[in-house]
């Protein structure tokens, strides 16, 4: 009798060592209905490093640390740690923090460092964990889809959506109504509207009013990428009938005169002060230049996406993430502090705080951004916004972009040359 009851004491004692340690598909069935995912969270320190970019920004990071700490049921206790942002620094000190074995278990992340911590396997895959998350639907499809391109990896996900900036169109209705154009709602509208809005408004033979903002320096291959997808190309191979139909599109609007001659010369700064002077109708940023248009031009300022054709649709999402470290100790507990962060309270009170476009369509659709038109307008990019392909030589393309294009802009290259030198830069 005594035996018997030693070994089924040695036999529970086994079973559970297997699950406790994760001992493989086979343990992992064994577990009943009642052992759930919420039983593996004990109290615990998740170490958080973050950048902000401003003591506002900072103190709001630090009221979302403490509103979870208080509030969260599994005792878990997030310390954060901020890290100056030093021009895009931030990621190689994580880098090479992590590297010396010192890594954090969560931080603010781009996408664009993934594959240099991907490639060094630093990164948590966090597919199981959001596969199991009940609430995983309230973030669109599309944006899980851009988040596991960015790992190169379609089966695993190592970054965690939190905010975005979805690029769309920015337009006076003053000069719409002078031009007798209505919002376009497909591209061919669009390029019509460019055509419509390009005028001579007092009568001197000289144009005075140009349709389009185009951005042909640093930034611009951005808003350049929705020409090329509606018409039918993509960043997958620049050198498509689609993709150099787009390339001459965009180089058409300023060989017509649809917009500035300094066009080629023109970065963010120049395109924002046209569109503010009346010298433009239309440019393409996010809603982070919504509040000083709105200061400034009042009710002569609204938005529309950038319209689909029948070949495609395309517009630039920026984004600031998560991730969890592959040393992390408690990453059921981490991902707590990632699903707060893109779905819940944290999401609210970081997206209300700063502007930023809040990825859960929950969130999406509180009146605070329901009552925001430039929001609603970002929201309607999400389906089909997306990102440059991150590459070893990603950097070297955007650099050499806006050369490449002032060369097509000039006649000093044709649009399927441009092409050409594009894809050998960045598939070289």
């Amino acid at each position: 009798m005594k035996k018997r009851l030693l070994a089924l004491l040695l036999s529970t004692v086994m079973v559970a060592s297997l699950v406790a340690c994760g001992g493989g598909k086979e343990a992992a069935d064994e577990k009943t209905d009642d052992t759930t995912e919420e039983s593996k969270i004990e109290p615990c320190t998740i170490n958080f490093t973050y950048w902000a970019d401003n003591t506002d920004y900072s103190a709001l990071m630090q009221d979302i640390i403490k509103k979870f700490n208080e509030e969260n049921e599994y005792g878990i206790e997030v310390v954060g740690e901020e890290i100056p942002w030093d021009g895009g620094g931030y990621s190689n000190t994580l880098f090479n923090t992590a590297m010396g074995g010192g890594s954090t278990d969560v931080a603010t992340f781009k996408l664009s460092a993934t594959p240099m911590f991907v490639n060094n396997d630093l990164l948590a895959d966090l597919t199981p964990l959001v596969d199991a998350w009940e609430d995983k639907d309230d973030i669109s499809d599309n944006i899980y889809s851009v988040m596991r391109k960015a790992g190169g990896d379609d089966k695993a996900m190592y970054v965690m959506p939190w905010n975005t900036q979805i690029l769309y169109v920015y337009y006076r209705p003053s000069i719409f109504e002078k031009a007798g154009v209505e919002v376009p709602k497909t591209y061919d509208e669009l390029m019509t509207a460019i055509e419509k809005c390009t005028m001579d408004t007092d009568g001197d033979g000289k144009t005075d009013v140009y349709g389009w903002g185009m951005r042909g320096s640093s930034g611009g291959q951005e808003p350049w990428g929705s020409f090329i997808y509606a018409n039918g190309g993509s960043f997958d191979d620049f050198t498509t009938d689609e993709s150099v139909a787009g390339m001459q599109d965009f180089i058409d609007i300023y060989t017509n005169g649809w917009c500035p001659p300094s066009a080629p010369s023109d970065g963010f700064q120049e395109t924002v002060a046209n569109f503010k002077s009346g010298l433009t109708a239309m440019f393409i940023h996010h809603i982070g230049s919504s509040k000083g248009m709105v200061e400034e031009l009042g009710d002569d300022v609204g938005a529309f996406a950038f319209p689909a054709s029948d070949k495609g649709r395309w517009t630039s999402m920026g984004d600031t993430e998560t991730v969890m470290f592959e040393s992390c100790e408690n990453k059921e507990a981490a991902f707590e502090w990632m699903k707060y962060l893109a779905a819940y309270d944290g999401q609210e009170m970081w997206c209300e705080g700063t502007g930023q476009v809040p990825v859960s369509q929950r969130v999406q659709k509180l009146d605070y951004f329901q009552n925001d038109p430039f929001m609603k307008v970002s929201f309607e990019g999400m389906d089909f916004a997306g990102i440059v392909p991150i590459l070893d030589t990603t950097t070297e393309w955007i650099t050499s972009w806006k050369d490449v294009v002032q060369q097509g802009l000039t006649g000093d290259k044709t649009a399927a040359e441009c092409m050409e030198t594009m894809q050998k830069t960045l598939y070289q």
